[in-house]
């Protein structure tokens, strides 16, 4: 139990589940409860998306098999709209649900049927690497990075390309690109990029979002230079950095 009680970040944040089976909704909201996080639940999209108009939660929890929408859908919403983590919680197991939903800005994803406990350690993990920009007491500290001729503004997750034209990213590939920043010409692992240790040799999530941000950095995405692939090491970003 300890590994999942330990270093546990703002324990009463409020999580949506999004979820039409009742099971598993109850599951949720137990487990989820158990481990003090505040739950609201919703059986439809539309609902909680009406409900964000209210209130912001801090991660959403989401089934892809909605009876009002497709569950991408609400995840490309979430993302573009809501300042939240989103987990993609589904009984679909096929790598394109789950490249979509990467690529959409899903933060993680995990499939039915699902362990308790690791389902709160993600939940945790995706918290934990939000926590920074959720805090509002905490100090703000290199917001604005260069480099290239593009600029990124570390607190509203914008890419600004040498044209001036302006990207949003999701959280996920914001995540990837702020820890790229951080530490330019260092080699970093796929478990120092999501912010996770011992990630399934299996997980390709990171192969999503370097995709993505390639596609949007590089000239040719193929045949990357600003962020290289270092074989049986992990990524590592090639160009000069300055935050202000």
């Amino acid at each position: 139990m300890s590994a999942v009680s330990s270093a546990a970040p703002s324990p009463s944040a409020l999580i949506f589940v999004i979820e039409d089976d009742s099971g598993v909704a109850q599951l949720l909201t137990r487990t989820l409860a158990a481990y003090q996080f505040e739950v609201r639940c919703f059986a439809d999209g539309r609902s909680a998306l009406r409900q964000l108009t209210q209130v912001r939660p801090a991660l959403c929890i989401v089934d892809l098999g909605l009876p009002d929408m497709d569950g991408i859908e609400l995840v490309q919403q979430l993302t573009q709209h809501a300042d939240c983590g989103v987990l993609i919680l589904t009984g679909r197991d096929h790598p394109v649900d789950r490249v979509m939903g990467l690529e959409l800005g899903g933060d993680d994803y995990v499939t039915k049927p699902f362990d308790a406990r690791e389902l709160v350690a993600r939940v945790r993990s995706i918290l934990r690497r939000r926590q920074p920009s959720a805090d509002g007491g905490a100090p703000r500290q290199r917001r604005h990075a260069a480099f290239m001729g593009w600029g990124f503004d570390g607190a509203s997750n914008t890419l600004r390309d040498p044209q001036g034209v302006e990207h949003f990213l999701g959280t996920a590939e914001a995540q990837v690109l702020k820890a790229f920043l951080e530490r330019p010409h260092h080699i970093l692992t796929r478990e120092q990029l999501l912010g996770q240790h011992n990630l399934s040799p299996l997980d390709r999530s990171i192969d999503v979002r370097i995709s993505r941000l390639r596609r949007k950095l590089e000239t040719d995405p193929h045949n990357p230079k600003i962020i290289k692939t270092v074989y049986g090491a992990g990524y590592m970003f090639t160009a000069a950095v300055t935050w202000t």
